[in-house]
This record gives C-alpha cells, structure tokens and sequence, in this order.
C-alpha cells in the first residue's frame, strides 16, 4: 500500500445503513442510524441514554481544511496521514479527564475504531465558544489597528503580541448563518458578545438565560483541565474553540453536553514551552499550516480576504502542495496525541477497509 491508500480522504461512502442523506464537512461524514438500528445498538450496547435516542456514526478524515478550502499534496496525497486518527485520540483523552473531573458529558458514546465515533443526537447551540488565554491570531490584528473592544470586553493598553492575557477570555462567534437577530450580520463566524447571546437566547439556541452562565462555566473548566494537563508535557494552551448542545437524558430531562472535538490541534492553538520561553513562537497545531499556506503562495491577500473565496477555492483545487509540508503537519499532529495520550497512534494501511469491518462484525450495520 502507498503512503497516498493509507490516507482517509474520502469518508462520506462507506456502507453503512442509513436511511437519511449523509452529511459531510470539513474534516467528517455523519451516517444517521435507522430507528431500528439506534435502539438495537442502545440495548444491546448498554448506552445511557433514552431508547428513542437516534444515533449516529461519526467517521473522521485526514483531510485538511484550512482558509474555509481543502488541500491537498504532491503524489495523489489527499490528507494527511494520522491526522484523524491524532485528532480522535486527543479527543478522547482529554473527555475522559472532563468525566474524571466531573464535568459534562460529551455526545460520544462508543469508539468502535481509531476513527469512528458512535455519538448521540444533540440540539447544537449556534455559538463557537472560544476561550482564550494569550493575545494572538484575530484577536491580535484587532487590537494592533487600535481596537480596544473585542466580543464586547474592553482590552487594556499596552498589551504585546502573544502575551499572556490578564484572565482567561470568552470571545465567541456565531456558528453557522444566524437570520434576524439586532445587531448581528448574517454571516457565519461573527463575532459576538455576551450581551448580544443574552438579548437573544433562544435564538442562539439556549433553552434557558441561565444556561449561558453553565455554557461559560463548562468552557473555562474544560479550558482549565486540559490546559494544566498540557502544562505536565510542556506545551502552551494559547486559545481554542468548544461547541456544545442539548441532549435528553433518560429522565427526560435536557442536559448541556460538550459536542464534537476539544483540545484538537484543529480547534486550538498550542505552543510549545521551551520555545517560548526563549521568545519564539512553535506551534504544535493547524497554525503551524496556516501560516506555511501565507508563505508558499505568493499573493497571501488571496487566502485572508473572504471577497477573493473563488481564487482562494482555485488555488487549493490546482496546487500540488509539498510532499515534506504535508508530513510537517503529519509529525505535528501526531506528535502533539502522542505526548498527550501517551501512546503511539496507530497509522493502518487501509482504515477504510478496518471500518467497514469492525462495523460490519461487532455492530452489524453494513449493508
């Protein structure tokens, strides 16, 4: 098998019995369970939750997203090798702490393969929340044109790119195309303020006002959890983004849950600490390829600015990117799983063919 057949490109065509479009992002497909096939796997799995729940198979890609465009490498690489896989697995040590810490549950409630999640149906709040603990990225372009109110929090004077901030920050933005709300544009990824979530709940998707003050709480205590535990392995937990939602649980109540992937180095930015120390910037994340992108393309205007999308979408679908660029990002990501799950992540030689038949043996859900 190729270094190119090892990775999982294409996710969205596995054989899975389903009876509703799949759905497929960035980076993962979403396979809907039948009825019939939610409840039997909820009772003959022991899941806790309700017998009605639907259930879904979440598979993640290599693919990697960047700029709102897909790209890919030289020799018919479309992904990156490990990277889902990295991705899952940090994932899934760092909702394993949250439980061991007593905080929410997430939607996920098997991992059948290295890069495949068995999750449960949840009402997703429409707001990115991103927590951040040092001035840089976005935050940081602002705040160095003058502005001094960022998510509606004012920012002091004098702060200097990628310091550490005064207090850990909640700065959220909208999360898909928001219609009718005051003073928010129908945009995805707004930025948004406290006030604004407020004044419209619902709207965002909170069933109730005070949940807004557990969804901040939840965010700065997995931000907390995750960070420290970073600390331990010598790594810096700059910002990064947490989604959440509602599920049902069997006394029929809802419930706030964490939702998709945490402390990714998709989702975050992490920085390694010696470097640091000695004033450089190393990163151990997705920015590490962002700002290659800025580099090896010689008009960088084309991937920063939204009314250029069409030339950006062109220059991801006709550019071969470098073979070694791709593995960079390969050793980032599972560098960064392997220090913090402390296991060496698994690299099959064809993970779809190890899906279809884990699903097919131990879950019958193959057509």
């Amino acid at each position: 098998m190729s270094l190119a057949d090892s990775v999982l490109a294409i996710n969205n065509d596995l054989p899975i019995r389903t009876d509703s479009p799949v759905h497929s992002g960035k980076v993962r497909s979403v396979y809907w369970l039948t009825d019939a096939d939610s409840r039997r796997l909820i009772t003959t799995k022991g899941y806790n939750v309700p017998e009605d729940t639907p259930l879904a198979i979440m598979v993640i890609s290599d693919r990697i997203s960047a700029f709102d465009c897909i790209f890919h490498g030289e020799g018919g690489l479309k992904g990156i090798p490990g990277k889902g896989a990295a991705l899952n697995a940090i994932s899934n040590h760092w909702f394993k702490l949250f439980a061991e810490n007593g905080l929410a549950d997430s939607h996920i409630l098997d991992i059948p393969h290295p890069f495949v999640w068995i999750v449960q149906k949840a009402r997703p709040i429409k707001v990115e929340a991103i927590c951040r603990q040092y001035i840089t990225g976005s935050m940081w372009r602002a705040y160095s044109k003058g502005e001094r109110i960022f998510c509606g929090i004012t920012l002091p004077e004098g702060l200097e790119k990628d310091q550490k901030l005064p207090e850990l920050l909640i700065t959220p933005s909208t999360k898909g195309i928001l219609t009718g709300i005051p003073g928010v544009p129908a945009q995805d990824d707004v930025n948004i303020s406290r006030a604004d979530i407020e004044a419209n709940y619902q709207a965002f998707g909170f069933e109730k006002l005070a949940d807004i003050d557990l969804y901040e709480k939840l965010l700065k205590d997995g931000f907390k959890v995750i960070s420290k535990a970073l600390v331990d392995i010598d790594q810096v937990f700059v910002d990064t983004k947490f989604e959440f939602g509602y599920v049902t649980d069997k006394d029929g109540n809802s419930k706030l849950i964490y939702m998709d992937e945490v402390g990714t180095p998709d989702s975050s930015r992490i920085w390694d600490g010696a470097a640091y120390r000695d004033g450089k910037i190393l990163e151990n994340s997705k920015e590490g390829f962002r700002q290659f992108l800025l580099t090896h393309f010689p008009d960088p205007d084309v991937l920063l600015n939204k009314d250029r999308m069409p030339e950006r979408e062109a220059l991801a679908r006709d550019n071969d990117l470098p073979l070694e660029a791709m593995m960079q990002v390969s050793r980032t990501y599972t560098g960064v799983a392997e220090k913090v799950t402390g296991a060496p992540i698994p690299l099959p030689a064809n993970p779809k063919a190890d899906i279809i038949k884990i699903l097919k043996d131990e879950y019958h859900l193959i057509v």
